[in-house]
């Protein structure tokens, strides 16, 4: 069973940013998102899949939740209670990177770029490491070995700028920017900004007219290596990769039902 509970009188933040197109921080509340959470673990431990329109069956196999206690082990889950145009309450929900080797799941928010253009950009790259990396195992000459490790090193370094290059983030004031455009830290992008929970909700959010009440993520499945990761804990999002993105995504959604801003 989860091992949160909901606490009426505790409004922790769950994500927050600073804006330089602003110069404003902006955070959200995980408000009522936290109930939310809850109902999808228990969900997901009782259907023990992400295929959450049906009963778990073997129709699936990929969507199972038995590949989070393996050696993938857990992954981070997010939900995000909106308000729709009409008045209603929408939840959306996300799984952080990919679900063994999908981007894309029905019912689940989809990744801020084209997974297409992603696959197209990437198999030929990938293809010319792999051969540089056997190559490697077979250099017996020092130069040569230095000459193939640097040329390796150059196309991971394209490719990875190439991969950034596709996202695309939008804000509550219906405003997009490139990964590079909206980041705030001057160290790089490390891999996988973008690919986790909040920033997937708050773009599905903004796209589709939604007003953000409330954010929680929480990790489910095997604990990760590090041991800072257990099953059925919510957590607020990460530092070292949502940080430098979620102020230029948060930006706007003050007064509109969301929580009071930084």
């Amino acid at each position: 069973m989860p091992r949160d509970t909901c606490r009426p009188d505790a409004r922790p933040v769950a994500c927050r940013g600073f804006c330089r197109a602003c110069g404003r921080d902006h955070q959200l509340h995980e408000n009522g998102a936290r109930r939310h959470g809850l109902e999808l673990m228990e969900l997901l431990r009782t259907r023990r899949s992400l295929d959450l329109g049906a009963a778990a069956t073997d129709s699936a196999p990929r969507l199972s939740t038995d590949w989070l206690y393996g050696e993938a082990r857990g992954k981070m889950f997010g939900v995000l209670e909106c308000l729709a145009p009409d008045g209603s309450t929408r939840i959306l929900r996300a799984f952080s990177g990919q679900y063994n080797g999908l981007w894309e799941i029905d019912g689940w928010a989809p990744p801020l770029f084209d997974s297409r253009q992603l696959a197209a950009i990437t198999a030929a790259t990938e293809a010319e490491i792999k051969e540089l990396g056997a190559a490697l195992a077979y250099a017996g000459d020092p130069e040569d070995r230095r000459t193939l490790r640097r040329r390796r090193r150059q196309l991971s370094q394209d490719l990875m700028r190439r991969i950034h290059g596709l996202y695309r983030l939008t804000n509550f004031h219906g405003r997009e920017a490139s990964l590079f455009a909206a980041a705030t830290n001057g160290s790089g992008i490390p891999t996988g900004t973008g690919d986790c929970c909040a920033p997937k909700l708050l773009n599905l959010a903004a796209r589709s007219n939604l007003v953000p009440l409330g954010l929680a993520e929480f990790f489910w499945g095997r604990s990760n290596r590090s041991g800072t990761r257990e099953e059925g804990r919510f957590y607020p999002s990460c530092a070292e990769k949502c940080a430098a993105i979620l102020g230029f995504m948060l930006c706007g959604v003050e007064g509109s039902h969301a929580g009071p801003a930084a």
